[in-house]
């Protein structure tokens, strides 16, 4: 979402490319494991093969000795580590974050406004949960629906709600989130997800999370790359109804908004129900997601 400057103190590109490496197998790209494998993932010799480039350069990339690799080298990267097409355009915004001036979003600050057709849209999404978010991941907006699952657990107990301050620092989503490790790492990614530190803003936000937060937060960011991911199933325990088991999808709006919307739909018919008791209205309102 939006534009990248210069990453501070940090070899974003590095990590990105070294967790996609250990992310794949032998058997993904066609190569026989062997014995005696130690390696967790691809071995950096076995991309720069894949790749077509040397042993000394991979590795070069992943320390962050160099970090402007021509885009004819990316696309082979791309090629060898299988990136799909949204990593892809993640891999050249990180390497132009490389290039000192690039920083046009630094000193924006966040979107908080809330366009009437994106109000519109929430609202047609009743009696369906749904929340808007901005870069911050601060809740700038949601229906009654998501009101009536977030707000029990204390999620929307602040004037501007944040989602990673909650999920990191508040022991409620602890107790409320039986997939916690996961969430934090999402609300993590999602931070990493534009110019990081650069953005004033964000850095006022990760410094904050440093602090309450603790290794929650820190540890991730130094292994956790920028791509939240887009869809899923996520738990929640729910104070009247129990456990809800909810697909999500992420959906980015234009980069001028530099928001997203966040809808969640019953991952089964148990939920389904669940719902619908909720909401007070009839059964099937919401239906489980199939397939």
């Amino acid at each position: 979402m939006g534009c990248y400057g210069p990453p501070v103190g940090d070899n974003e590109l590095g990590l990105f490319l070294r967790v996609r490496r250990e992310a794949l197998t032998p058997a993904d790209v066609g190569l026989p494991s062997g014995p005696r494998r130690r390696a967790r993932g691809l071995r950096r010799s076995e991309v720069a093969a894949l790749a077509g480039v040397s042993v000394e350069y991979v590795t070069r990339l992943e320390q962050g000795r160099d970090r402007r690799p021509s885009m004819a080298v990316l696309g082979v990267l791309a090629e060898a580590l299988r990136l799909t097409a949204n990593e892809r355009v993640h891999l050249q915004r990180l390497v132009k974050a490389a290039d000192g001036g690039f920083t046009c979003m630094a000193g924006i600050p966040p979107g908080r406004t809330v366009r009437p057709t994106v109000q519109r849209l929430l609202d047609g999404l009743e009696p369906g949960p749904a929340v808007l978010l901005n870069r911050l991941t601060d809740i700038l907006a949601h229906t009654e629906g998501y009101a009536r699952i977030a707000g029990p657990i204390g999620l929307l107990d602040d004037q501007l709600p944040n989602l990673a301050r909650f999920v990191l620092t508040d022991d409620r989503a602890r107790a409320a989130l039986p997939d916690w490790d996961q969430a934090a790492d999402s609300q993590v990614a999602a931070l990493k997800q534009g110019p990081f530190r650069v953005d004033p803003f964000v850095a006022a936000l990760a410094d904050e999370l440093t602090r309450t937060a603790g290794a929650a937060f820190t540890e991730r960011v130094t292994r956790l790359t920028g791509l939240p991911p887009a869809n899923g199933i996520t738990s929640l325990v729910h104070p009247e109804v129990g456990e809800l088991r909810l697909a999500f999808e992420r959906l980015d709006l234009p980069a001028d908004d530099e928001q997203c919307l966040l809808v969640l739909l019953p991952a089964d018919e148990a939920t389904a129900a669940a719902l619908d008791r909720l909401t007070g209205r009839r059964p099937g309102a919401l239906r489980a997601v199939s397939g």
